[in-house]
């Protein structure tokens, strides 16, 4: 990997992760555009831990109540908003890890593609302003009940087979939908990326581990700084702007990349 390839697609991770618009789609697609090579496991766990580390960081507080309060509900202090939140994340966490285990092969071999990235970029950008307009929007994140969290949880399986689709946008698309307001639905789609990355960090560690690939332990440490650098500004700006103009920008930005992906692919 060159030093442009290093920046740009940690960069690229960083910015992606945890805005509405597909990490995954962002990081095929230099090498379908551009013609770069994979990038190779140990720098997908570089980046994976610097995204990691940004989310844990930023809600280091709301981590810390929801892991005390969720060890506390075994004792005698019984359940709390945070110990039954805690419960929610982890019940939408099983459905991506089971089923994300199970189509990893099918999603290597086949949906790793520009035209379907282009084809959900569109698809799923325009249900993501259907929610943003269409929703009450009245819920907080502590008005969650465990069907609410499970079919948030399903949506994640969605992005993992078909990239483009963006497991953060799909997330919140499914939490507006159930009536969260877009702060709650962009904390917990957050909050629950947390075991999802970390699986997936693991995952890949797993492979790297019973590989022979040659770590350029230089593209590991900028790769890792510059997508927590990134990552944790990105998660900061992000939920001010939801605040402000909601997730319109979000959606033209999709509508313009879906259509411009299109226009390159029938070029």
């Amino acid at each position: 990997m060159s030093i442009i390839e290093i920046i740009v697609l940690a960069l690229v991770q960083g910015l992606t992760e945890f805005l509405p618009i597909s990490s995954s789609a962002h990081l095929i697609l230099p090498s379908q555009i551009l013609g770069w090579a994979d990038q190779g496991t140990a720098f997908d766990v570089a980046v994976h831990v610097g995204t990691l580390l940004a989310v844990v960081i930023y809600f280091r507080k709301e981590v810390t109540d929801i892991l005390g309060a969720w060890f506390s509900s075994f004792g005698t202090q019984g359940k709390s908003d945070d110990s039954q939140l805690g419960w929610w994340i982890l019940l939408a966490t099983i459905p991506s890890l089971v089923i994300g285990y199970l189509v990893k092969d099918f999603v290597e071999i086949y949906s790793r593609n520009a035209w379907i990235i282009a084809t959900t970029t569109v698809v799923f950008g325009l249900l993501l302003w259907y929610a943003d307009k269409s929703a009450k929007q009245i819920k907080t994140i502590y008005q969650l009940n465990w069907l609410s969290a499970l079919l948030i949880g399903l949506s994640q399986v969605v992005a993992m087979i078909f990239p483009g689709t963006s497991r953060s946008g799909i997330t919140m698309t499914v939490g507006l939908l159930l009536g969260l307001n877009k702060q709650s639905a962009a904390r917990f789609s957050f909050l629950m990326s947390i075991p999802v990355i970390a699986a997936a960090g693991s995952y890949y560690v797993y492979k790297l581990s019973s590989g022979e690939e040659i770590i350029n332990w230089n593209a590991i440490v900028l790769g890792s700084v510059l997508s927590f650098i990134t990552a944790y500004a990105c998660i900061h700006f992000f939920l001010k702007v939801i605040e402000r103009m909601g997730m319109m920008p979000f959606v033209i930005y999709r509508l313009l990349l879906g259509g411009a992906l299109f226009a390159f692919l029938l070029w």
